[in-house]
């Protein structure tokens, strides 16, 4: 089990974890009914708080921002001396802490895309783990809502009996959602990107192969170039540049203090 804390990558604070200790530590927080917000960040996710510094606030504020990019596992080893000996791919990580929830008897609640993408997932997940209970599941409303309807939804879920809530909005829209939801829920909430999408077959993932190599991004740039094309052809050689900007200055953190966050309230 590895935890080497927090590292800064462009300023956002990376846990320099693996999977073992990721899970381990949603798990003990769901027992304890404790707080701990996760996201997991590739590129993309890492760029939106490079780039912003009321989201870099936002995801700083988190209690883990797990590698989920294979080049940000690298970047941990270059700027960092740290060699993990993989990344903390989200969907994996999404198994690995249903798996745990199944064995621990921690009921789960799904939050986001749609209420197909639900179905089909919650049935995929019950067919793989038999004794995860699924204590709810409720679809993105793909838009914003109020600070009261944000409350409002953050009952639901408490009243579900739900000890981990697994949420897929996509970046940066399931960051700023966990963020607001700090105060309102206390007990583990998972950003999780693509994984709902993926675990209920809507998605195909790449090929192990792509992944290892951290060519992921462009296996889904191939299947939704209109949509990502902006992201990976132009926030990827950014953060390449920013990453050596970073570990020619020696450490370059740009750690955002006293931002106060607008609210957004994404559903």
């Amino acid at each position: 089990m590895i935890d080497l804390g927090r590292k800064s990558v462009l300023g956002v604070n990376i846990s320099a974890v693996d999977y073992e200790a990721a899970v381990a530590r949603v798990v003990a927080a769901a027992q304890a009914g404790k707080r701990c917000a996760v996201s997991a960040l590739a590129v993309h996710g890492v760029m939106t708080g490079a780039l912003d510094e009321q989201q870099r606030t936002r995801l700083n504020s988190l209690d883990m921002l797990v590698p989920d990019g294979q080049p940000v596992r690298w970047a941990l080893r270059i700027l960092h001396g740290i060699r993990l000996a993989d990344r903390v791919y989200g969907p994996e990580l999404t198994l690995r802490v249903m798996a745990a929830a199944s064995r621990e008897k921690l009921p789960v609640f799904l939050y986001g895309s749609s209420g197909e993408v639900l179905e089909n997932l919650s049935r995929r997940l019950l067919a793989r783990f038999p004794d995860l209970e699924i204590a709810g599941a409720e679809p993105s409303r793909f838009g914003r809502i109020s600070a009261a309807e944000q409350r409002v939804i953050a009952g639901r879920i408490k009243a579900s009996g739900a000890r981990i809530v697994f949420v897929g909005l996509g970046c940066p829209r399931q960051e700023v959602w966990l963020y607001e939801h700090l105060a309102y829920l206390p007990l583990p909430t998972l950003a999780v990107g693509a994984a709902f999408d993926f675990h209920a077959g809507s998605l195909p993932q790449a090929p192990a192969g792509m992944q290892r190599f951290g060519l992921e991004w462009l296996y889904r740039l191939l299947q939704e170039p209109r949509r990502l094309w902006r992201r990976y052809l132009k926030l990827n050689p950014l953060f390449l540049w920013y990453l050596c900007w970073q570990y020619l200055a020696g450490d370059v953190s740009r750690e955002a203090a006293g931002v106060e966050p607008e609210h957004l309230g994404y559903a």
